[in-house]
C-alpha cells in the first residue's frame, strides 16, 4: 500500500520540505507516502473561483492512481483521533489498496474532488496554511503507523 499526498501548491518554503521529508521517511516502504505536487491555478484580482477550483480539481484528480481510496482533507470532513486514524490505516493496510489524501490550495478543494473522495478528513476546524497541512499529514501519518507496531514514538 502506498499513501500519495496530492497537494496544490509546488513552491513550498525550504522548511515546508524538511519537515515533510522528516517524517515521510520515517514510514517503512509497505507504507510509503509520496508528495505528488499539482501547480496551483493562476489567481489575479478578478479570477473567477469556480474555473480556479475546477481546474485544481482537475490537475489533483489527474494525479490520483486509478485503483486509489481518495480522502478530501477539508474542514467538513470527519475530525479523527490518532487512534482512529491509525485503525483506517490498519484498514487501509489490509486490503492493500493505495490511499490518495488531497489538499486543495488557498481556496480549497472544487467539487468535482469533493465528489471523488470517499471521505473527507478534517484536521482541525481550524483554517490551516496549505503548507504546514502536508507537514501535519505527515507527521500523523507516521504516528498512526507507530501506535499500530507498538513503536516508542506515539505515547498514550
Amino acid at each position: 500500500m502506498n499513501l500519495h499526498l496530492i497537494a496544490v501548491g509546488d513552491k513550498m518554503p525550504g522548511w515546508v520540505n524538511e519537515g515533510y521529508t522528516e517524517y515521510a521517511k520515517r514510514l517503512p516502504p509497505s507504507c510509503a507516502l509520496r508528495l505528488v505536487e499539482v501547480p496551483a491555478a493562476k489567481r489575479s484580482k478578478h479570477a473567477d473561483r469556480a474555473r480556479i477550483l475546477g481546474a485544481e480539481s482537475d490537475r489533483l484528480l489527474a494525479a490520483v492512481p486509478k485503483t486509489a481510496d481518495t480522502i478530501a482533507l477539508e474542514v467538513a470532513g470527519q475530525a479523527w483521533s490518532t487512534e482512529q486514524l491509525s485503525a483506517r490505516m490498519a484498514d487501509w493496510m489490509r486490503n492493500g489498496r493505495d490511499i490518495a489524501l488531497l489538499v486543495g490550495g488557498p481556496d480549497g478543494l472544487g467539487e468535482a474532488a469533493r465528489q471523488r473522495a470517499n471521505t473527507g478528513w478534517s484536521l482541525s476546524p481550524l483554517t490551516l496554511p496549505h503548507p504546514l497541512v502536508r507537514i501535519l499529514i505527515a507527521e500523523q501519518l507516521y504516528r498512526a503507523w507507530s501506535l499500530l507496531h507498538n513503536h516508542p514514538y506515539h505515547r498514550t
